[in-house]
Order: structure tokens, then C-alpha cells, then sequence
């Protein structure tokens, strides 16, 4: 039975369409049953659907706060910034301050976002602690201060705690002076040795490394080289596939990370990383950069307008 209700809900191609919904239940398709590949019907709706759709479908299920790899459909909403669906579910009976995501209710996650006012509070020590609210305020200060950078192509490593110069002198980097910078954001696939080309700025808290037009300064000889005794975050937004990065601590890479939706926040996360990653979704420069405890003020030091340009020398930078 299983295995037929999840063919029926492969119909399902659009989330808004309450008739499409509608016809797929008729059909027999299972309200409780997981929708091709790994995601329920109301989880489905809630993240990226309509409040006529969820409503619909909150009425069907068993339990409008069933856990889908450890979070509610209400949970998804919230992150997701669908309000509307939110209303819907809490309306069905859905339960926003229910535990869940190492202390990151629906409620609590509410409150850290545009939206505090979603729910009533259930108590008055409910609210943000004192570093979560600092932490809130600095996405609301950092996002806008690096506005909405256009950057298929860069790579960036956002290292804390560490200047430029010793950074430069970690990768054993040299100046490139007799580089002509400009050249290379024009057509730098025409410069021998581009990829070895890197940006680099001092930026309150440690030090940006850039390169506008390729991987290399996300990659894992760069950000293991620059990060013993500290955490460097790094980032590159591919133009085939969008925007992902490493951690790396100590000298090592010690994690991945991807787009911050809803799904890829992992269930045995920190409550620090939840909550930067629902501060920082749809912004992952910004995200990179708090989670150096950079404080830029401007995208100069990102997009290589204030940089001093080094030459790395010839290794394989992957390893």
C-alpha cells in the first residue's frame, strides 16, 4: 500500500493546487505517507505550498505534528517564512512551542525572525537568551550592510581572529603586482595561472580571502592552511549548481555545508547553527561571514574592491 500511495503523490508537482490535492486524495493517495523521495504531504505543503493546501491536508492526517526527520510541518513553515501557512497549521491545531531541533521550537524560531509576534508566548522566559537576541540583531545589521551581492563565480574564505598578513604568509603567498586585476574580472580565463590569483582584506575580526572569478579560495589547502588555532568559513557559488562550502577548525575541514533551507539543517545540529542557519537563509556570504564573527560593513572586502591581490604558489590546492 505504501509503495502505490507514494507513486499516486508523484501527480503532486505544485503545492498551491488544492484541486490537484484534492484528486490525488480522491484517488486513494495516503495523507500520512511519505511523497517521493523523503518528505510528507503536510511537510510538503508547509514548506513551499498554500494555506488552502495545508489547511486541507492538516484535516486529513493523523497528527498535524508528526515529525518528519525531526521537525513538525509547522517547524518548516516557520523556517521557510511562510506565515500564512503557519496561521493554517497552529489553526488545525499544531503546536508551536512543541520541543524539537535542540531547543528551536516553532515558537522559539518565530521569535528570531520577522515575525515575533507569530505566537502568543507561553511564558515570559520563553523568549531569546541574551547572545540569541545579539545574534538576531547582527543578521539584521550584516545582511543589509552587504546587500545583495551578484556573485556566480566567487569564492571566499571568511577566516576569524587571523590578519591578512599572517594569512598571506600561511599559504606562503606572494604579492602580485604585476598582475593587471582588472583584466582578470574582464576575461580572466585568458591569464595564465588565474586560479592563483586570490584577493585579500582585513576586515573587523580577521580577514576576507577572495577570488571573484573561480574555486580557489574556498578550497580545502586554502582554508586548512589559513585556520590552525582558529575557524574559517568558506564559500563558493558555483554558476552550475549554486552555493556551498566547507567549515574548517584547527587545520582541518571538519564539516559541509549547504544552502540553508529547511531539509538540510541537520537533526543533531547546535542550537548556534540552527539559528544561523534560519538567520542566514537565501544569504550565504552573509552566513559565511558570520560564522567567522566577521563584522564587514560594506561587500568591498567580498567582491575584491579593497584587496591586496598575492600570488599562491604551484601545489594542488584540493588537497
Amino acid at each position: 500500500m505504501a509503495a502505490t500511495d507514494d507513486v499516486r503523490w508523484w501527480g503532486v508537482n505544485d503545492w498551491t493546487d488544492l484541486n490537484l490535492v484534492r484528486a490525488e486524495l480522491a484517488t486513494g493517495a495516503d495523507p500520512n505517507s511519505d511523497v517521493p523521495v523523503f518528505e510528507k504531504p503536510l511537510h510538503a505543503a508547509a514548506d513551499r505550498g498554500s494555506p488552502e493546501v495545508v489547511a486541507e491536508l492538516a484535516t486529513r492526517v493523523d497528527d498535524v505534528d508528526a515529525e518528519n526527520r525531526g521537525r513538525t510541518a509547522l517547524w518548516m513553515a516557520v523556517f521557510e517564512g511562510r506565515t500564512d501557512n503557519a496561521r493554517a497549521l497552529v489553526s488545525a491545531g499544531a503546536d508551536p512551542w512543541r520541543p524539537m531541533m535542540a531547543g528551536w521550537s516553532p515558537g522559539r524560531l518565530s521569535l528570531a525572525g520577522p515575525t515575533p509576534d507569530l505566537f502568543p508566548l507561553p511564558s515570559p522566559d520563553a523568549g531569546l537568551s541574551e547572545a540569541e537576541a545579539a545574534a538576531v540583531a547582527e543578521a539584521g545589521r550584516l545582511i543589509p550592510a552587504l546587500g545583495d551581492l551578484y556573485y556566480d563565480g566567487l569564492s571566499l574564505a571568511c577566516v576569524a581572529d587571523v590578519s591578512a598578513t599572517e594569512a598571506t604568509a600561511r599559504l606562503e603567498a606572494a604579492p602580485a603586482d604585476d598582475v593587471d586585476i582588472e583584466a582578470l574580472y574582464e576575461a580572466w580565463w585568458n591569464t595564465p595561472d588565474a586560479d592563483l590569483i586570490i584577493g585579500i582584506t582585513d576586515v573587523p575580526g580577521g580577514c576576507v580571502i577572495t577570488q571573484p572569478w573561480g574555486n580557489t579560495a574556498s578550497t580545502p589547502g586554502v582554508i586548512k592552511r589559513v585556520s590552525p588555532g582558529t575557524v574559517c568559513y568558506s564559500m563558493y557559488a558555483n554558476p552550475k549548481g549554486g552555493s556551498s562550502g566547507d567549515v574548517a577548525r584547527d587545520g582541518a575541514v571538519i564539516t559541509a555545508w549547504e544552502p540553508c533551507v529547511a531539509y538540510t539543517v541537520p537533526t543533531d545540529a547546535l542550537a548556534e547553527e540552527i539559528l544561523a542557519a534560519y538567520l542566514y537563509r537565501g544569504h550565504p556570504v552573509a552566513f559565511c561571514c558570520a560564522g567567522a564573527d566577521l563584522r564587514l560593513a560594506h561587500a568591498g572586502p567580498i567582491i575584491g574592491s579593497s584587496a591586496t591581490w598575492l600570488r599562491l604558489p604551484k601545489r594542488d590546492w584540493w588537497t
